[in-house]
């Protein structure tokens, strides 16, 4: 499997952008992070993320959605609601969310 970013996608379209440094402690983390990624795949407004964690411990997720209504779907979805309020307690030291309207968009590959 190759590394590949997410595509460009037409503009507009939201990006959500998490920053966020966990807990000592984040037993069960990895899996309801599985089963986020699960339940946001099934959002058709869902256009994919990208995940990265500094050798510091700063994590960054930047999720693509096609409009409002599909982040705001996921904003509301039951589970993703009980997990942010685990995180709150349990898993996160700090976070930020950032949420912004996309107005360009493109990208690259390198054939072969």
């Amino acid at each position: 499997m190759s590394l590949q970013p997410v595509p460009a996608f037409e503009p507009p379209y939201l990006m959500a952008v998490f920053s966020n440094v966990r807990a000592d402690d984040d037993s069960g983390y990895p899996q309801v992070l599985a089963r986020m990624n699960e339940i946001v795949a099934q959002n058709p407004g869902f256009l994919g993320h990208e995940s990265a964690r500094t050798p510091g411990g700063l994590g960054i997720t930047v999720a693509y959605f096609r409009d409002h209504e599909s982040l705001r779907v996921w904003r509301e979805d039951l589970e993703h609601q009980a997990a942010m309020e685990k995180g709150r307690a349990d898993w996160y030291e700090s976070y930020t969310l950032h949420v912004a309207t996309v107005e360009r968009s493109h990208g690259f590959a390198r054939n072969g």
